[in-house]
């Protein structure tokens, strides 16, 4: 088994929560993207507009299947390579969490495109930095206190008990790019998310991820991606 993974070259994006899931897990996938180029991208995704394809990357491809969506895919994965969750209950709550994951991305990128994504930073900057305040001020702390609830709501140190999931990779991918965009909001608010920080931690110690990160499979972060840092837009 070989998944075919088709997102944007150059840039992290949504493509990495798919990216850590399976580095952590010894998954066997190829970057279809960055080998083959944007123009192929465009063009495997027109083969499969007619049939049941993707709205927009990132998506897999495994023996003609096509599966989209960052919390889809994943629960996919969970499924079949143990890296989520056995009980229904559990399942559930962990496609739960990523789908709340996917919520605060969705915001995050609108904090530096808050009119339309079509239009440069700079065309929308006297808007971004008034989002920039709210978010920084109300909605970080709102997601984190949920996301910190999550990490302490078990009897292990990882989400589900004693063994690490595909939604305890993704919030270290979030706290990661968050640090990143608002290193001085994160520092400030840090200590009130023991939980989550020692999620992020222990994510950051899995072989498969301390190998991945030391690699060059693994983009920095950029002005081109989900997560930019304009200094401007970060405050404690």
């Amino acid at each position: 088994m070989r998944y075919g993974l088709w997102y944007w070259p150059g840039i992290q994006g949504r493509g990495e929560f798919i990216r850590l899931a399976l580095e952590a897990a010894g998954v066997a996938y190829v970057e279809c993207g960055r080998v083959k180029g944007a123009d192929a991208l465009v063009a495997n995704m027109a083969e499969h507009a007619t049939k049941r394809g993707p709205f927009a990357p990132p998506y897999l491809e495994l023996d003609g299947m096509v599966i989209a969506q960052v919390a889809n895919i994943l629960l996919f994965l969970g499924d079949h390579h143990q890296v989520g969750a056995s009980r229904i209950a559990d399942r559930l709550w962990l496609n739960q969490l990523q789908l709340t994951i996917a919520d605060m991305v969705t915001e995050v990128h609108s904090v530096h495109h808050p009119v339309a994504g079509s239009l440069t930073y700079e065309a929308q900057k006297d808007t971004a930095l008034a989002v920039a305040r709210v978010f920084r001020e109300e909605r970080m702390p709102k997601f984190l206190d949920h996301f910190e609830q999550a990490a302490n709501s078990g009897s292990g140190e990882w989400l589900i008990d004693h063994h690490w999931t595909y939604a305890d990779t993704s919030l270290f991918q979030l706290v990661e790019g968050l640090r990143y965009m608002f290193p001085k909001r994160m520092a400030a608010l840090e200590s009130a998310y023991p939980g989550l920080i020692r999620i992020h931690d222990l994510v950051a110690d899995l072989p498969g991820i301390r190998a991945y990160l030391k690699s060059e499979r693994r983009l920095p972060f950029s002005q081109s991606g989900i997560f930019r840092h304009y200094p401007e837009l970060d405050a404690a």
